[in-house]
Order: C-alpha cells, then structure tokens, then sequence
C-alpha cells in the first residue's frame, strides 16, 4: 500500500512509498484513511527538525491529523463497518506512569510515550491502518472530510477544559476571552469559546485574506496589535503562536483571576526584555494563573467531537483552504498566502 514517509532528522526526505500492510499488533480495527491534516508539527519533521522513527527503522510513517473509515471491526469494538474515525496521537508509555495509567497519557510523566506520525509510531498518512478501538473515536457522519478536524479540535477541547478547571478554584464566569492566532488552532479555540457564549477577540498579523473574515463569520472580533489594544483585561487567554512576544503580552494583560492558557510551542533562540518583577507581582496579587497545554486524550477528542458536530459546518468547510490528492503530496507540504487548514486526500470519501 502507498504511504507518506520521512527520515527523521533528514530534511527533505519524504516520499510516497509502497510499505507493508498494517500489522496486526497495531489493533483489531482497520481503517481506510480517507485524509491527513498537514500542521506545523509535520513541518518541523519534513524539516529535519523533530520525530523519530520507529524502534529498528529508518523511517517513519507521516501523519497524526486523520480522518478514516472502518473497513473492518470486531463485534465488540463498539465500530461499524463504514463509521468514520479519527484516530487519537498518542499512546501511553509502557510502564505505566501514574497518569498513563488512568488514560491521561497527555500529561505522561517519564515522557515514554509514543506518539503516531510523530514519535516511534507510525502515523495514518498510508492508505490503511490498524487501530485498537480505545483509540480510535466515531465521528458525526454529516462532518464528512470535516472530520478531520477533530485532532486539532481537540488539542483546544483540553486547552479549554484547562481553563474551565483552573477558573474553578473560585467563582469563575468568564464573558471575555483573547485568542492570539488565527490559525487553525486559534480559529477553533475561538469556535469553543463562541460556543461558550464568551465574547471572543482574535489577534493575528494579517489584514485580509480568509481568516479575518472567518473571526466574523463566528461573531467574534478581529484585531491587529496587542492585547491592551483589543480588549481591556480580558478573563481568558489562548495564546496559539508560540510567539515569546505575544506570550508575555497575555502574561501582561489577563485580567484579575484569569487564565492564560500557552498551547503555541515557542522555537527559543531568541531574547526579549521583561520587567520579570512587575510581572510576578501583578500576578500574584490578582491572582493570575498560566497553565501549558499540550496534545490530548480520549475525554478532549470527544469534546471536540461534539464541538465539531455542533458548529455551523459551512464556517468549517471555510478552513480546510485547499484539499490535495495524496499522489500530489509535495503540493501540500508548500505554503500558500491563502492557507488555513491543508489537507491530503489519501482516497476519496
């Protein structure tokens, strides 16, 4: 079957490859992979940057944004034939550490996980895959291809889960929150908290193209600038860039008791000057808190699910911005002005 793969580590690398049928040991369930969603994540490995292969092998496998459909399921799987799926990333550590051990392998302690098309686990980026039904999650039929949203959909069901729980250290009834990023993630965060019935301010650079008009195709308002200049002391804060600027910002502006929630990765080398004093002070005395967040398990995929299935499914179509046949492959890996959401066709659905 044809595959997407990479060498870790090796910049430019990728090629479709024919490879083995999924093996058995991978689970009970097999998939036909109908699309991958192409990230930022997937770029750093193409890039040479991040990933490894799994144990004994050179390459790896790409993809951990899918969307598939059930081709064949035990009877006790709770799967039918022909239910779309979406298989979750990451797999608890062996051991397993205490959090692993209760299915919260996103906050793995001894960072023995593996994660597919990621981290020593072949990712869903071939033309079918084997999958154990614990980790694999049903997708509302009337989502179609949309469905392939639902891994970043639910790396923001977490992000806001974190928010919800760390709020509730006291009476928390948030009614404004900033998202910074108007990417795929930022443009979803901004979908959960509309569906909160938050006011919902979105920051990004751009001045035209799709996204502004996505943020108020939501309701929500689009801004250019900093925080201080969009909303005064808003009680929430997703900050989706990674960008080191825009962290402190959210640091700097959250409002008395709000969260800032960090899910943007920064990539480090570079220095900017903060009154680190200041900053702990405020915090301190308005009880401010920052969490990071990262990846997700089975509760925050099924969160997203019902998130998804309850959005306006025209703004959704509106961020899947280009759909590639996976035997153009490399025309999905180039970025274009217009981009959102890239996605590989890997069989029609």
């Amino acid at each position: 079957m044809k595959a997407l793969t990479v060498v870790p580590g090796t910049a430019g690398s990728a090629r479709l490859d024919d490879v083995a049928e999924p093996p058995a040991e991978d689970g009970p369930v097999l998939v036909e992979t109908l699309a991958v969603g192409v990230c930022g994540t997937d770029h750093e490995i193409l890039a040479g940057n991040y990933g490894w292969a799994p144990p004994g092998r050179e390459r790896l496998v790409l993809g951990h944004e899918s969307l598939g459909r059930v081709v064949d399921a035990p009877a006790d799987a709770g799967l039918a034939t022909g239910d779309l799926v979406v298989g979750i990333v990451r797999r608890p550590d062996p051991v397993p550490c205490a959090n692993c051990a209760v299915g919260e392998w996103d906050f793995c302690r001894n960072g023995r996980y593996t994660e597919r098309g990621i981290k020593e686990h072949d990712g869903y980026c071939s033309e079918r895959y084997r999958i154990d039904p614990s980790f694999a999650v049903k997708v509302d039929a009337s989502l179609g291809v949309l469905g392939v949203l639902l891994e970043p959909a639910s790396v923001v069901a977490k992000a806001w889960e974190q928010v919800e729980r760390i709020g509730g250290r006291a009476h928390f009834a948030p009614k404004t929150a900033v998202v910074t990023g108007a990417g795929p993630i930022g443009l979803l965060a901004a979908l959960m908290g509309m569906q909160r019935g938050i006011d919902v301010h979105v920051i990004d650079r751009v001045t035209s193209g799709p996204k502004p008009d996505l943020v108020h195709a939501l309701g929500a308002t689009y801004h250019t600038g900093a925080i201080e200049d969009a909303v005064d002391a808003p009680d929430v804060v997703i900050e989706c860039t990674g960008v080191d600027s825009l962290v402190f910002d959210a640091l700097d502006h959250v409002g008395p008791g709000g969260v800032v929630c960090l899910t943007g990765v920064s990539s480090g080398g570079r220095q900017i000057t903060v009154d680190g004093g200041t900053l702990n002070r405020t915090m301190v005395l308005e009880n401010e808190a920052v969490a990071g967040s990262v990846n997700a398990n089975r509760r925050h995929y099924e969160a997203a699910a019902a998130g998804l299935a309850a959005a306006d499914h025209d703004w959704l179509a509106r961020l899947v911005s280009r759909r590639v046949p996976l035997e153009n492959w490399h025309q999905a890996l180039e970025p274009e002005d217009d981009d959102v959401k890239v996605v590989i066709e890997v069989q029609a659905p």
